[in-house]
């Protein structure tokens, strides 16, 4: 069984007009396939040119394996030089990815192979955006991204698979409490309806990015992704224009984070035990509402 999934928008190009009526302001999904074209990224981002200009710094490597719950949700699982990684994706199936690395600041000559699309909204963040590696078959878990912002991720050297749920659907689909992530007990690509009835009819759309493609997601979207080949990708912030969003972002990343990791410190499995069934009633109650509307 699968969700109900709707191909997401592609274009070639956009103007900012179009941009702004159709996807920022209504919050929409879209993959641009032109904007990375015009990158020097685009030829000279190979695994090879990523090896030579960050060298072999030490990165901390994630898996598939559940959360520990007496950890912060980006605690890694272990740790490999850099080369040694590019060389082991290049060849080999696994589901170790490099998450929010940040290469540029190691090499800081990549700044100059990307632009960040100001010809179409502004309020961009990061003076080092953050880069993500993954194996082939390696997956990220279904969340979406504590600070709010709305995010550029262009792919490079490889194909991944998006799934992306507007953020309304949060209770239905699980959300743990205090926290930006989903039950990690269903499998996003063929959920168990029968024994999480709320996850059927959650709507959502799908994107499969090839190299050089840029996926917009607006601020909250809920994405999972799985790297179809040993591949990475960069994504560009950019604040929402909302108060009331940058107001929530600053909840999360100040009193909900403190308050969860000190949860999760002090009580571990009790605290996720009762966060996990939380989440589970909290469906339950939006399903019998038919919520969202």
């Amino acid at each position: 069984m699968k969700f109900n999934l709707s191909p997401i928008d592609v274009v070639e190009d956009i103007s900012k007009s179009d941009f702004e009526l159709n996807y920022l302001n209504p919050r929409k999904p879209l993959v641009i396939k032109n904007m990375a074209r015009k990158w020097p990224a685009y030829q000279k981002w190979t695994m090879e040119y990523m090896k030579d200009v960050v060298g072999d710094k030490t990165v901390p490597l994630y898996d598939s394996s559940k959360a520990d719950p007496s950890k912060p949700i980006n605690a890694s699982a272990a740790e490999m030089k850099f080369g040694d990684y590019i060389d082991l994706i290049k060849e080999t199936p696994t589901d170790l990815r490099i998450f929010l690395f940040d290469p540029i600041k190691f090499a800081p000559k990549l700044l100059e192979d990307y632009i960040a699309p100001k010809d179409l909204m502004g309020g961009f963040l990061d003076s080092y955006p953050n880069m993500f590696f993954g194996g082939k078959g390696s997956v990220t878990f279904l969340h979406y991204d504590i600070d709010l912002a709305h995010i550029f991720h262009t792919h490079f050297n490889g194909r991944k698979h998006v799934i992306l749920f507007d953020y309304k659907w949060k209770e239905r689909l699980y959300q743990i409490p205090y926290a930006t992530y989903a039950l990690e007990d269903y499998d996003v690509e063929n959920p168990d309806f029968d024994k999480f009835p709320a996850l059927k009819g959650v709507q959502g759309v799908e994107a499969f990015l090839e190299h050089g493609d840029t996926l917009f997601m607006p601020t909250g979207y809920w994405h999972w992704m799985k790297y179809l080949d040993g591949s990475f990708s960069i994504s560009l912030r950019a604040w929402d224009k909302s108060w009331a969003v940058k107001a929530k972002s600053l909840y999360n990343l100040t009193l909900q984070r403190k308050f969860d990791d000190f949860m999760k410190a002090n009580y571990r499995e009790r605290y996720m035990h009762w966060k996990e069934e939380l989440a589970i009633k909290r469906a339950s109650k939006a399903l019998e509402k038919n919520l969202p509307r």
